[in-house]
């Protein structure tokens, strides 16, 4: 019996979405097949088209549907991305501090955050256990342009072009992976009499049937929201912004350096992310309304523009987006699941959007259900996880927050707040105060942050954990393991080519 799923919204959450679940599924020539995927998708609906930074991630993600990573990079304007460097957060000032995707030296093997909380300090905890950081101080590649595709020297994602990357997939889903196409607009959701959706009714009274309905209709949330009134958790209780004003701005030449990070650069009541492509620029400056008004938000992100040497400013016309932050209560509903912005959306402080469409996405097509029975036990454990990963990056997002030592607003001073800290993070900032966060304090299959990025954003916004008295021997292995970061630091700036450099290669070839 054919299982028949159909997908409610394109953009990147409807595509990818299609994509992970049809190369599992599809069996190119076969005449017959288990699982038909259907996307349909409205011509009135424009898409976000932000979600520009992905997680390390997306390269299995991409070699998995079978996209060439060449491809890829030629076609969206794609650039490496290696970590967020985070400006500002700290004192307000220019400091700064990096998140890599690379895992410190050692790493599973000894804490080496315990050994850098007893030292004197004298260096960064990120520019101690690993190169990474350096790395993105020189715009450079993190590979080799001989390496195979999707190989590394240190780990890596993507920023890329939304738009360019959804139309890409499209191709490839319609091409490669058998997905149907229909383009309509969902007029009536017709249900079963066990509650489930029988049915989707479009404006040219065209019957869709399905065994499971996925939602990727955006903040419209059509089927989890409209039709079943799933209700919305609102966190901004927790996290304050709810409005992002965007940009898009060419860069100055073709020389100007493309950056191997994702810049976050604190400001009053806010931040300003800062992606660079091949082409262009990806700005904005997420904030809250209740500490500052659009206006003057505006006035914030054009005074960062002009003030940046590599950017042609004149001209530019922000794009205004407005959200609650939060999640719905559940995510799985009878025989309809909502992935994207339909489940949830916060502010992309740690790119977080893409990562939970891959996992959702990659969830499903394992574990599709066969019959109802099947569909009620998966529907209670897909709810589990994926709540327990919201909670986990709301979690993971305000850290960055509260560690601030900010008091110029009443932005940062709110933010410390301890009414506005979720009871679960003041337990593990507890446990940290006394010992680094480690790879068995929690289950790290379901993770979405390692306690290596717990490391990094902690100790970068100056932590403080208590000083461990240290085993004789492992001295002489972490002196190894600080010589093997120095060493390896100074062969990577000698090899490796520039974001630039490495990405023209791909186009001439």
């Amino acid at each position: 019996m054919k299982t028949r799923i159909v997908i409610v919204g394109g953009g990147t959450a409807g595509w990818l979405t299609a994509g992970i679940i049809a190369a599992r599924h599809y069996i190119k020539d076969s005449p017959t097949q288990n699982t038909q995927v259907t996307l349909v998708e409205s011509p009135d609906v424009k898409n976000l088209g932000v979600g520009e930074g992905t997680w390390p991630t997306m390269r299995d993600t991409l070699r998995q549907i079978g996209i060439s990573e060449r491809e890829f990079l030629s076609c969206c304007d794609a650039s490496f991305k290696q970590a967020s460097k985070f400006v500002g957060w700290s004192q307000g000032k220019n400091e700064h501090y990096y998140h890599p995707f690379t895992a410190p030296s050692g790493y599973g093997a000894l804490s080496m955050a315990d050994h850098w909380s007893a030292s004197t300090k004298d260096i960064d905890f990120e520019r101690w256990v690993c190169a990474q950081g350096a790395i993105c101080d020189k715009n450079l590649a993190p590979k080799l342009p001989q390496m195979p595709e999707y190989a590394f020297s240190l780990n890596y994602g993507y920023h890329l072009n939304a738009g360019k990357f959804v139309k890409m997939l499209h191709q490839h889903c319609l091409d490669k992976l058998g997905v149907s196409y229909i383009q309509g607009h969902v007029e009536q959701v017709l249900p079963a009499e066990n509650g489930d959706i029988a049915s989707l009714i479009l404006t040219s009274g065209e019957q869709m049937l399905g065994d499971l309905f996925i939602d990727c209709s955006g903040f419209a949330a059509i089927l989890i929201g409209k039709h079943y009134q799933v209700p919305f958790k609102s966190q901004q209780h927790i996290l304050f912004n709810d409005t992002a004003l965007a940009v898009q701005v060419e860069h100055v030449d073709n020389q100007t350096p493309i950056a191997s990070c994702t810049v976050a650069t604190a400001q009053n009541s806010g931040w300003i992310w800062d992606i660079s492509l091949q082409n262009r620029r990806g700005i904005g400056h997420v904030f809250s309304s209740d500490f500052t008004t659009s206006e003057k938000a505006d006035e914030t992100l054009y005074r960062y523009l002009k003030n940046d040497p590599f950017i042609n400013s004149q001209n530019i016309t922000s794009r205004k987006i407005k959200f609650t932050p939060g999640y719905r209560e559940k995510f799985w509903h009878k025989n309809c699941v909502a992935i994207g912005v339909s489940a949830g959306f916060v502010e992309p402080l740690e790119a977080t959007a893409l990562v939970l469409i891959e996992k959702s996405a990659e969830w499903i097509s394992q574990q599709l259900p066969r019959d109802g029975s099947a569909m009620k036990v998966l529907a209670k454990r897909f709810n589990h996880l994926t709540l327990q990963r919201w909670q986990e990056i709301i979690d993971f997002l305000k850290l960055h927050y509260l560690l601030s030592k900010r008091t110029d607003s009443a932005y940062w001073q709110a933010h410390q707040q301890v009414e506005s800290i979720p009871e679960s993070l003041q337990e593990s900032l507890q446990l940290w105060r006394s010992q680094a966060p480690g790879l068995y304090e929690t289950n790290q299959r379901f993770e979405l942050f390692s306690s290596a990025s717990k490391q990094y954003v902690l100790y970068g916004m100056g932590f403080n954990t208590m000083k461990q008295t240290l085993a004789q021997k492992e001295a002489s292995l972490i002196k190894r393991l600080l010589n093997e970061t120095r060493n390896t630091t100074e062969q990577l700036f000698n090899a490796l080519p520039t974001n630039r450099e490495f990405l023209s290669k791909i186009r001439q070839k």
